[in-house]
């Protein structure tokens, strides 16, 4: 079946990053097969939707999430020590694969609403979030924590491996889904464990790697003490920092730190949000893409930056490096929406496949409605997106030449049962916090 969108303000989001009127696309079962402007061929029994001079823009990708913790969404917001009082203690508690599936399912609809089209995520029983994820049409990097803080899935390491490598059974081949092992940071795994992972790495060279790096001031303090290094330092020492690795945050890495990461060949998961909201500081993100990094920007966890929609995502992503740039012309509008369509596809590896429109490449796409006034009038469409638009506007979200929205309908999840099995986890995690409050 070949489909052809028209009359679009077409968003390629190819090199160059060029801005396209009056644009079509033409999309034959998954692929992507044509694009141009002005007419569009005359296909024989193609359909043909005009889409009335909307946006059409790639996928957007979100390279650093915790989706299930979208249940833990506003919880001890102003409480200073929320980690150890409440966070750690309920996902000890209620943490299962039940509460998992209900908060991914949450947190991938509200994805898939807001033009997020993939997305790395790291966290406990992710068999679940990936099945989650494979039902509702996205793409995922779903990876396995490993820690030793006695995680809510497994009490010790070798029980932390023997997940990943069920994970990895259950999806290999998987054409969305990408099993992924994921270290927790060097602080909650030490070196002896990132070792372990690097040499798993070794043997399964298809599977992305994932960790936290130099994200909190606790962490340098750790790796200077135990070590004397700094993280990055410490993470290059158990010959884990390699090509393809996904680091998110990198708030405190220097110069040096850059200079072994761009030699490494790494990727960066920038999570401006979230980073600001807890004042840990600002990720030198021009100074990294400098030096060749690949930077993506991520939502980080529901618990941290809140949303997980991309739009809430680019003006810190921008307005922060002009900060310390002291000065407009940092962190370009264009910039931003290569980190979240090519660029975060290579920081995920699938750069071949998505973040781009363009023949031969997988039909992930989003329709942006232009009607809201806030959007009008339009003189840069990327610095109506970087400011202007939000979440509500995507229209029409595909993946894989699927329809995963349509109208603002979201297709492939049933949003009452979302709703419903998401409140109700909700309910007894209230019910957790007043008693804790108590001293109960």
């Amino acid at each position: 079946m070949t489909l052809l969108l028209t009359n679009a303000l077409l968003l390629p989001c190819t090199p160059s990053m060029p801005v396209i009127e009056n644009g079509w696309v033409q999309v034959d079962g998954e692929t992507i097969t044509a694009t141009g402007s002005g007419a569009p061929p005359a296909i024989p029994g193609a359909e043909t939707i005009d889409l009335g001079g909307d946006m059409l823009m790639p996928g957007m990708v979100n390279p650093h999430c915790h989706i299930a913790m979208t249940l833990f969404r506003g919880l001890g917001e102003d409480v200073d020590d929320r980690l150890y009082r409440y966070v750690l203690p309920m996902e000890r508690k209620f943490v299962t694969p039940d509460m998992v599936r209900a908060g991914t399912a949450l947190g991938v609809y509200e994805m898939i609403s807001s033009g997020v089209t993939a997305v790395a995520d790291m966290y406990y029983f992710e068999a679940e979030v990936g099945r989650v994820i494979d039902q509702a049409g996205m793409r995922g990097v779903v990876g396995q924590t490993i820690a030793d803080f006695n995680p809510p899935d497994h009490k010790t390491i070798d029980e932390g491996f023997a997940l990943t490598e069920d994970l990895v059974a259950e999806f290999r081949g998987h054409p969305r889904v990408t099993p992924s092992i994921a270290p927790h940071a060097p602080y909650s795994t030490d070196i002896a464990v990132m070792n372990r992972v690097a040499r798993w790495a070794d043997d399964n060279p298809h599977v992305p790697v994932q960790i936290h790096l130099a994200e909190m001031d606790s962490e340098m303090e750790w790796c200077a003490k135990n070590h004397g290094m700094r993280p990055v330092e410490v993470v290059e020492k158990a010959g884990l920092l390699r090509k393809g690795l996904i680091c998110a945050h990198c708030l405190h890495v220097n110069e040096s730190d850059i200079e072994k990461m761009a030699h490494a060949r790494v990727c960066v998961a920038h999570n401006a949000r979230s980073n600001a909201k807890a004042g840990r500081g600002i990720a030198p993100v021009e100074a990294m893409r400098r030096a060749g990094l690949p930077v993506g920007i991520g939502t980080d966890g529901p618990m941290s930056g809140n949303g997980l929609d991309l739009f809430s995502q680019f003006g810190p992503v921008t307005m922060f490096q002009k900060l310390l740039g002291h000065s407009r012309k940092p962190m370009p509008v264009v910039e931003v929406i290569r980190m979240a369509t090519i660029e975060g596809a290579k920081v995920l590896g699938l750069d071949d496949r998505i973040g781009s429109i363009e023949p031969g490449k997988q039909a992930d796409l989003v329709r942006i409605d232009l009607s809201a006034p806030r959007l009008q009038p339009i003189y840069d469409p990327y610095a109506t997106l970087v400011y202007s638009t939000l979440a509500d506007d995507v229209r029409d979200v595909m993946v894989a030449g699927r329809w995963l929205m349509r109208d603002r309908e979201v297709l492939t999840l049933e949003r009452k049962k979302v709703m419903r099995d998401a409140l109700q986890v909700a309910s007894a995690f209230k019910a957790e916090m007043q008693r804790i409050d108590a001293g109960a």
